[in-house]
C-alpha cells in the first residue's frame, strides 16, 4: 500500500535530505510503497490511512481526508502540533532507544568538558598561560537534569556511571535508581541551587516555554554552567545573556536556539562563556528510526491498533 512521506518545504537541501530518508524507510518496509506527497494521485490521497512526516505542511495533510494517524520521524513534535488545526488525527512521535543513548553520550561529553575545566583551559591557552587548575572528583560535582523522560533517564544513568552526583526534575516526579528526583516549583528551586551543571532535556510546551527566566537563572549555584540540548525557547535568551555577563552563571553549552540556523550577528557566537553547537547533540539514526516506524506501521496493518499518540494538551 502507498504511504506518503510529508516534509517541510523550508529545508534548503530538501531533495538530498528526502532521498536520505526514503531509502532506509523503503528497505524497512518492502511491502509498502513509500513516496513523496507530490507523487500521490487523487485516488492515492483518498486511500491513505497513515503518513510518515517531518514537520509536514498542514495544507498537504488537509488533502488526505481519510488519514487516521501520522508517524513523525522526530522525537520533538511541538512545531507540528502548533501548526495543525484541532482534529482527531493521532500524532505518533519517534521513541528510539538509540536516540536516548546518543543524547546521553553528548551530555556526558560536554559535562566532562565542563567538569575538567575545558573553558578555563581554553582561556588560558588564548593567553599563553601554563597553569594546572585544581582537580575536583566527579562525586563532588552535582549535575541536575531538567526532564526525566526517556532521554533524561538514560542520561542520568550515564552520568551516574561516570561518578557524578545526579539530581533530576520533572513535573511528574519520575523516579530513577540512584538519582534524587524532584518535582514542582520548590523542587526546581532546590535543584538549581545545588547543581554545578544544569542539563535541559525538557520538551517544549506551554508550561516549559521560558521556564528558565531571569528569576530561575539567578537561583543557580554561583559559577554553575548550563547545557541546553532541548529547545531554545525554554531559556529566556536575554536573561541568559545578562546572567552570563552580570550574574553568577559561569558557562553555557547551547545546541538549540530561538532561531535556527543561528544568525551570523547573534551574540552567542563571540561570547567567551558560550559554546555554540549546530543542533547536533541528538541526531536521528535513520536506519534505527526506519525500523521503529516500520514496526509500528506493520502492527497497525495487522491489528488496526494505532501506537500511543502525543497528548496534545501536554505537547508530548
Amino acid at each position: 500500500m502507498i504511504i506518503p512521506f510529508l516534509v517541510s518545504h523550508e529545508n534548503s537541501q530538501l531533495p538530498a535530505w528526502l532521498n536520505g530518508w526514503l531509502s532506509p524507510l523503503r528497505q524497512a518496509m518492502p511491502d509498502e510503497q513509500i513516496v513523496p506527497f507530490e507523487a500521490l494521485s487523487e485516488a492515492d490521497k483518498l486511500a491513505c490511512e497513515v503518513a510518515i512526516v517531518a514537520n509536514p505542511e498542514p495544507a498537504q495533510l488537509a488533502q488526505l481526508p481519510n488519514l487516521k494517524w501520522v508517524h513523525s520521524v522526530w522525537a520533538g513534535v511541538e512545531r507540528m502540533l502548533a501548526e495543525l488545526p484541532e482534529s482527531d488525527l493521532a500524532v505518533v512521535r519517534l521513541v528510539d532507544p538509540r536516540l536516548a543513548n546518543t543524547m546521553a553520550e553528548a551530555v556526558l561529553t560536554w559535562a566532562l568538558y565542563l567538569h575538567r575545566l575545558g573553558p578555563q583551559y581554553a582561556q588560558q591557552q588564548s593567553q599563553r598561560v601554563w597553569r594546572a587548575l585544581e582537580y575536583v572528583r566527579p562525586e563532588r560535582r552535582t549535575i541536575g537534569i531538567l526532564g526525566m523522560g526517556e532521554l533524561g533517564k538514560c542520561t542520568a544513568l550515564r552520568l551516574r556511571g561516570a561518578g557524578f552526583r545526579v539530581m533530576g526534575w520533572s513535573r511528574s516526579g519520575t523516579s530513577v535508581p540512584d538519582v534524587e528526583t524532584l518535582s514542582g516549583e520548590a523542587g526546581l528551586r532546590e535543584m538549581l541551587a545545588q547543581s554545578d551543571i544544569v542539563v535541559c532535556l525538557l520538551p517544549l510546551t506551554a508550561e516549559t516555554r521560558g521556564l528558565l527566566n531571569a528569576e530561575q537563572l539567578a537561583r543557580m549555584k554561583p559559577g554553575a554552567a548550563i547545557i541546553n540540548f532541548a529547545r531554545g525557547p525554554i531559556i529566556d535568551e536575554a536573561a541568559l545573556w545578562a546572567a552570563l555577563d552580570h550574574g553568577s552563571l559561569g558557562y553555557a553549552v547551547l545546541d538549540v536556539f530561538d532561531q535556527e540556523p543561528l544568525p551570523e550577528d547573534a551574540w552567542f557566537w563571540d561570547h567567551p562563556k558560550v559554546t555554540v553547537l549546530p543542533h547536533c547533540s541528538g541526531p536521528t539514526d535513520r536506519e534505527s528510526a526506519a525500523q521503529i516506524v516500520a514496526g509500528n506501521i506493520a502492527r497497525f496493518r495487522e491489528s488496526g491498533d494505532i501506537p500511543p499518540a502525543v497528548d496534545r494538551q501536554r505537547g508530548y
